[in-house]
C-alpha cells in the first residue's frame, strides 16, 4: 500500500487529534524492532455530543484509514434513539484525522447506528453497513416482516462510497437478507471481510423470537446483490469472521451467557457453519471484539499464513483489560497476548497497516472516548513459539 507522509496530510487540512503518547523515537537502522504504541482520541463524550460509541475501521488500498462511529445525541441511548453516523479519515496511519463528517443523519430524531465498514479491494467501493430505526423501533421491539417500507421493523441499510469515504449514497437491503419470520436484525459493528475469491462477507445478529442468532450476509457480485447464509445459534450476539489459511471461515462471537467467546467454522464461504463451541482461552464479558489475519498476503505454507490477531476486553465479568492476542495456528491456541488498555474499555476493531503495524479503534474509559491505537509487532513483545 502507498502511504501519505504527515506533511501531505497536514496540507490537506486535517484536524490534529492530540496523541495520548508521544511517537517512539526514530531509529533508522531498526525501526521495526522498536516497540511502537501510539494513541489518539477521535471523539470524547460531552464534546460535540453527549456520547460517541460503536467504532468501525477500514484501511483503503492507498493506505487511507476510514473510521466510523455513532454520534449519540441523547446521551448513551441505543437505537431507537437519535443517532447519527460519523466518518473521519487519516492519511498518515492515524496520527491526524479529518474533521468529523455526518454521513448518515436523519431529521426528526430518527436514528441510524452500529456501523461496520467493508472494502471491496477489487473495485475500491467502501461499504458502511448500519441499522436504520423508524421512530420508536429498536432491536428489542422490532416486529417480524421484511418490507423495505415498514415502519415497525429495524432495517438493514448500508451506505457506500466510491471516492474513499468523501461522499456516500445509501441503500436498503432488508428484503434481500431478512427472513420475514425474524424480528430485530443489525450488522455486527466493526469491520467486515473480503474472501480470497472476492466474496464480500458482513456479519449480522438477529432475534428469531427464541434467541439471538449470527448469520453471514454475503455478495458474489461486488455488492449488487446480497443474501443471508444459514443462521448459527441460538446463544449468539455480535460476531466477526476471518478467512483461515486453508480457506475455511472462522466465526467468533460474543454470547449473552459468557464468560467465553463462541467459535464456529464454515467450509463454504460463510453459507453454513459448524455448531458453535466455546474457546476457553478467550474470556469475554459479553462484549464486541474483533479477529484478523495477521498477514493476509503471507505465502501458503509459511508460519505467518496461520497467524491471527484478536482483540477484546479479556475479563470474565467486566468490560476492562482490552487485550491483543496472537494465534500461531489459525485460532487453535492463543499463546501471545498483551494488554492494550488496562482500565475500562468497550468495543474494539482491528485492521492491518503496512510494515508489520496494526490499528485498533476502540472505546476507551468505558464509553468516554473513541480512541485509535497504532502498534507494531515488536510491541507485542513475544513471537510464536518455535515449532
Amino acid at each position: 500500500m502507498r502511504k501519505y507522509a504527515a506533511p501531505v496530510a497536514m496540507a490537506l487540512g486535517l484536524a490534529v487529534a492530540g496523541p495520548l503518547a508521544p511517537p517512539a523515537a526514530a531509529d533508522s537502522t531498526s525501526a521495526a524492532d522498536q516497540p511502537l504504541l501510539e494513541r489518539t482520541d477521535l471523539a470524547t463524550a460531552g464534546e460535540g455530543a453527549p456520547s460517541w460509541r460503536i467504532p468501525a475501521l477500514e484501511v483503503l488500498e492507498d493506505g487511507t484509514l476510514v473510521a466510523a462511529y455513532d454520534r449519540r445525541n441523547e446521551g448513551a441511548s441505543d437505537l431507537p434513539g437519535n443517532l447519527d453516523i460519523m466518518v473521519r479519515r487519516s492519511y498518515d496511519d492515524g496520527r491526524t484525522w479529518t474533521e468529523p463528517q455526518a454521513v448518515v443523519d436523519y431529521d426528526g430524531g430518527v436514528g441510524a447506528g452500529d456501523p461496520s465498514l467493508l472494502l471491496d479491494r477489487e473495485t475500491g467501493r467502501l461499504f458502511l453497513f448500519h441499522a436504520y430505526a423508524p421512530a420508536g423501533v429498536g432491536f428489542r421491539n422490532s416486529s417480524d416482516g421484511n418490507s423495505n417500507d415498514s415502519d415497525t421493523i429495524l432495517h438493514a441499510d448500508y451506505s457506500y462510497s466510491d471516492d474513499g469515504g468523501r461522499t456516500w449514497r445509501t441503500r436498503r437491503i432488508t428484503e434481500d437478507i431478512k427472513d420475514p419470520a425474524w424480528f430485530g436484525i443489525f450488522a455486527s459493528s466493526g469491520t467486515g471481510i473480503q474472501l480470497s475469491d472476492g466474496r464480500l462477507v458482513q456479519q449480522y445478529a438477529f432475534d428469531s423470537g427464541d434467541g439471538i442468532y449470527a448469520v453471514s450476509v454475503y455478495s458474489d457480485d461486488h455488492g449488487q446483490t446480497w443474501q443471508a447464509g444459514e443462521p448459527v445459534g441460538p446463544g449468539m450476539d455480535e460476531n466477526k469472521t476471518v478467512e483461515l489459511a486453508d480457506g475455511r471461515v472462522m466465526l467468533n462471537s460474543r454470547t449473552p451467557q459468557g464468560p467465553y467467546r463462541l467459535v464456529a467454522y464454515s467450509e463454504d464461504g460463510g453459507v453454513t457453519y459448524s455448531d458453535p463451541v466455546p474457546d476457553t482461552t478467550l474470556v469475554d464479558p459479553t462484549n464486541n471484539g474483533a479477529v484478523l489475519r495477521y498477514d493476509a498476503d503471507a505465502p501458503a505454507g509459511t508460519p505467518e499464513a496461520h497467524r491471527l490477531l484478536f482483540t477484546n476486553t479479556a475479563h470474565a465479568t467486566s468490560r476492562q483489560n482490552l487485550t491483543v492476542r496472537m494465534s500461531c495456528d489459525d485460532g487453535g491456541t492463543w499463546p501471545v497476548s498483551r494488554t492494550l488498555e488496562a482500565g475500562a474499555a468497550g468495543y474494539s476493531t482491528v485492521v492491518a497497516l503496512d510494515d508489520g503495524e496494526f490499528g485498533v479503534l476502540y472505546e476507551r474509559g468505558g464509553t468516554q472516548h473513541i480512541t485509535f491505537a497504532r502498534f507494531n509487532s515488536a510491541w507485542l513483545g513475544q513471537d510464536c513459539p518455535a515449532s
